[in-house]
């Protein structure tokens, strides 16, 4: 166990923060810590870390606990260059690596069979136990491994870190931090500037990481992903439930319908036990009966009220009208923007077709232009080339990411009701009251609203326009995780057209039926959600890596005598170092599936423990999953 909380408190200028926190970290957890904005996630992490000292019950951390904590400010080296920053995880290895060189090079000027020549081969082979006990070999391979896969493949090493920009900050602290490889990893929002390449790579390294993980995040996908427990807080405590996100949905919904069921079940006896003592309390017949009831109620503990932290916003798209049946179609569409050199060809070539009751989602890389897509087919860019054509009785309502369409001196209420100004005020403000824009925020004027606020007006002006056809662009952004829930139930629901643009994995895999990815050139049609796109593209990695071992196997060999090139001699030595990694990554996972596979044969588990039997074959079915990729790339390698 590395860490242990027990009924830990702390509070803030008088106020409670957290009260009767209760955990347990183990060597392997994989927590995902969740709640609304304020309730204390931060604070907790920082008494985990002991920053902030509990005031009340205790905190127990194992004797010398690494913990990497990534939050916001990344903490690099100003003036270090990418390679240089990497390398300093390593200072001691590589300082081993130093004095292994020297002691080599005067065991040279030594006789073999002196004194000081055996003094030194002692030291030497001291040295180099520590050296290659601690993968000092592999040191440049772990770097670029974990370079590559958060995104710096194509970056020049030499680069200094204070050129790079504050996502590819965030993104290299990261790296530095999963090479410092600590035994507990907390992350608060890892997930922030990552592109889907870079967070399924994330994914699968946390998914193999050997120590513990704690993280933070509003990315429902990636806490499906990667952890094992939710740890929610809310109304100053804690819950703790098994297994990931939407196993936690699950568990949290029966939670609160068990409360309320039991809640409404006291609050009817408390009435019959009150009626019956009113009425016979001062009868001498039935006094003695009636006292009794009144002690039973002083004994009675009482059930609290079931409670959510926030109010819940409430979403429904409604339209009075279908469309035709093929609502938008776009032929050989080319998308230019900019002006003089800031000039940039987005995208040509793209055709697609869109029908009545389409849910569709479009993908692509940062900057290929999908937001731009969406404007060019409302009008508001003008296509290059191509052409776009919206079918009869089609009515659009758009969201726009950055809500540019709202104006920012008008106030909530006016922004509504200048739209719509047969409607009354108390019309106006029930749509606003549906997304908890009440009392005197609706007053404030736009422009002074937080993103969250300004989504949410805008969602209320979705809703009055009642669009047969919603287009969406990244709708999911600045909406906390019950609000995302709200909107993607609302989206499902939605009987008309939907066309949207999102990051949110968690998104793309519970509302669309198609997902369209564009490139410069072209576009791709997926008929299926985000995981049905997932193994399509491992589908076309599968046939590129084999069609790239064909092309190899085919090629000439070349000069026969040695290494064509330098290139090649480090290719050759980095990948029987991913071969060396493989073999003691195969014996670590025969190992853990050997343990579980003996552990599954006791009778306290197959007999009178169902879930955790249940959470072990799922442990057991992933260990085999990794063992048989790692030797498939074993074999792949030593070919």
């Amino acid at each position: 166990m590395l860490i242990s909380l027990q009924d830990a408190e702390i509070s803030f200028g008088g106020t409670t923060v957290l009260t009767e926190i209760s955990g347990e970290v183990q060597d392997n957890s994989r927590i995902g810590l969740i709640g609304p904005n304020g309730a204390g996630k931060s604070t907790l992490l920082n008494m985990i870390c002991g920053s902030l000292e509990t005031e009340k019950g205790v905190i127990s951390r194992k004797s010398g606990l690494q913990i990497g904590y990534l939050q916001q400010n990344s903490g690099l080296q100003s003036g270090n260059t990418i390679r240089e920053e990497m390398r300093s995880v390593f200072a001691p290895l590589l300082k081993a690596k130093e004095e292994l060189d020297d002691i080599h090079l005067a065991m040279a000027d030594c006789q073999e069979d002196s004194e000081e020549f055996r003094a030194l081969a002692k030291e030497y082979d001291q040295k180099l136990s520590y050296f290659e006990g601690n993968d000092g070999y592999l040191i440049e391979v772990k770097i670029q491994t974990v370079l590559n896969g958060m995104g710096f493949e194509d970056r020049d090493p030499e680069t200094v870190i204070d050129t790079l920009s504050g996502g590819e900050k965030t993104r290299l602290a990261l790296a530095k931090l999963l090479l410092s490889e600590p035994e507990l990893l907390i992350l608060d929002e890892p997930t922030n500037h990552l592109d889907f390449k870079t967070l399924r790579w994330l994914e699968e390294h946390l998914s193999a990481y050997k120590g513990a993980i704690i993280v933070v995040s509003h990315d429902r996908y990636f806490l499906d992903k990667v952890v094992r427990e939710i740890w929610e807080i809310e109304f100053q405590s804690m819950r703790i439930f098994p297994g990931n996100y939407s196993k936690y949905k699950v568990l949290k919904a029966e939670l609160m319908a068990r409360w309320e069921k039991e809640y409404e079940a006291q609050q009817e006896e408390i009435a019959d036990l009150e009626d019956y003592i009113a009425r016979n309390i001062v009868r001498a017949t039935t006094s003695k009966s009636a006292k009794s009831r009144v002690k039973k109620l002083e004994r009675m503990e009482m059930i609290e009220r079931p409670r959510e932290f926030n109010k819940r916003i409430s979403l429904r798209f409604d339209f009075d009208r279908d469309p035709v049946k093929e609502v938008l179609s776009v032929s050989d569409a080319a998308l230019t923007v900019g002006e003089g050199e800031n000039r940039k060809k987005l995208f040509e070539n793209l055709s697609f077709v869109v029908e009545r009751g389409d849910k569709i989602a479009i993908i692509g890389e940062n900057g290929i232009g999908k937001t731009s897509l969406l404007k060019a087919i409302q009008g508001q860019l003008k296509l290059d080339a191509g052409k776009y054509r919206w079918g009869q009785e089609v009515k659009i309502a758009y969201f726009e990411q950055e809500n540019k369409q709202l104006n920012p001196n008008n106030t909530v209420l006016e922004e509504l009701w200048s739209r719509y100004p047969r409607k009354t005020e108390t019309e106006i403000r029930k749509i606003l009251g549906q997304v908890l824009l009440t009392g005197e925020n609706v007053y404030k004027k736009v422009g002074v609203l937080s993103g969250g606020e300004r989504a949410k007006l805008a969602f209320a002006l979705l809703m009055m326009q009642r669009g047969n056809v919603l287009i969406l662009d990244e709708p999911t952004n600045h909406l906390d995780l019950w609000s995302k829930e709200i909107l993607e139930n609302a989206l499902r629901d939605f009987k008309g057209t939907l066309i949207f643009v999102s990051h949110d994995r968690y998104l793309l895999q519970a509302v669309p039926d198609r997902i369209i990815e564009i490139f410069g050139d072209h576009v791709e049609v997926f008929k299926g959600n985000y995981d049905y796109y997932l193994e399509k593209q491992q589908q076309k990695e599968q046939l590129r890596q084999a069609a790239a071992t064909t092309e190899k196997k085919a090629a000439p060999s070349g000069n026969q005598s040695g290494y064509r090139s330098k290139q090649q001699r480090a290719e050759d030595a980095q990948r029987r170092a991913k071969i060396r990694e493989l073999e003691k990554e195969m014996e670590t996972l025969e190992g853990q599936i050997a343990e579980i596979e003996e552990h599954l044969l006791h009778p306290e588990i197959f007999e009178n423990d169902y879930q955790k039997m249940q959470e072990e074959c799922a442990l057991l079915e992933t260990l085999k999953q990794k063992l048989n990729d790692s030797t498939d790339l074993w074999v792949e390698l030593s070919e």
